[in-house]
């Protein structure tokens, strides 16, 4: 299956990126630099729309880890949206579900940013 990726500027203060498709070796790099450009020009709350990605490998997962690193050390946030209990499965098994915020629609993802923007509700460190 194909990769596929859509960028979206929801406000000043939030940004939404759609994945779809297969998060393999080969998405890995667009994926990363999509990610790291947002961040690198000041769209530091996130909103990681996985729900549409049928494959994730370890290293776009390392992309999703790096992102929030990234965002907390400018003093924003990523949400996640996933829905398919597989997906879900990389996230429990890992024990990501800890560290990140996952919603079942983009409408949860970014009032939990909200509410992390104010310091309530902000997951665990890495």
């Amino acid at each position: 299956m194909d990769f596929s990726l859509h960028v979206e500027h929801l406000s000043e203060e939030a940004t939404l990126v759609v994945v779809s498709g297969e998060l393999d070796v080969y998405a890995a790099a667009p994926f990363r630099n999509t990610v790291v450009d947002l961040i690198q020009l000041g769209h530091c709350r996130l909103v990681l729309d996985l729900d549409g990605v049928d494959f994730l490998d370890s290293t776009n997962l390392g992309v999703v880890v790096t992102s929030l690193k990234r965002t907390w050390d400018r003093g924003g946030g990523v949400a996640l949206v996933i829905t398919n209990p597989h997906m879900m499965k990389h996230f429990t098994l890992t024990g990501l579900t800890r560290v990140f915020t996952i919603h079942d629609t983009v409408a949860q993802a970014l009032e939990a940013l909200a509410r992390e923007a104010w310091g309530v509700g902000r997951p665990r460190s890495l």
